[in-house]
């Protein structure tokens, strides 16, 4: 099973109010949920980042709803953040300390998904569905 994961964080005020979104995609396209919260007061980084983090506990906590998560699977996330991508494709330096301690807890959650998982970096237009869901959740809030 392939699952194509776009994941945006945003605040309102760098740091403010701040949300992610997450859009999952199975390989044909087709949307298998998506969601928007809240995360409290952080920077558009630690949003970036934090979505990836509720992206995965996303996964552990609902692999039976997902069928063949718990064989062979791919995970593809793809974010508008380049720092986020590259740092977590180990082509930038961490320099930050929460970031650091972000990264820690993604590898953690990824360890448990006995997945094969990937990162890309795309536009900001491509990945619109998810930007959608950070305003909803902070527009709900503010």
């Amino acid at each position: 099973m392939t699952l194509n994961i776009f994941t945006d964080g945003g605040s309102r005020g760098n740091p403010g109010p701040a949300a992610v979104g997450i859009v999952i995609k199975d390989a044909a396209n087709k949307i298998q949920h998506s969601f928007g919260q809240t995360i409290g007061t952080a920077t558009n980084n630690i949003a970036e980042y934090q979505a990836v983090i509720i992206a995965l506990q996303w996964l552990i906590d609902n692999k039976k709803k997902l069928v063949n998560l718990s064989g062979e699977c791919r995970i593809n996330f793809f974010l508008d953040s380049t720092l986020v991508v590259n740092q977590l494709n180990g082509l930038w330096k961490l320099k930050d300390s929460h970031l650091r301690q972000k990264v820690i807890l993604i590898r953690q959650l990824e360890a448990s998904l006995n997945a094969g998982i990937s990162y890309t970096a795309i536009s900001r237009s491509q990945n619109s569905a998810a930007d959608l869901q950070v305003n909803l959740a902070l527009d709900r809030t503010l």
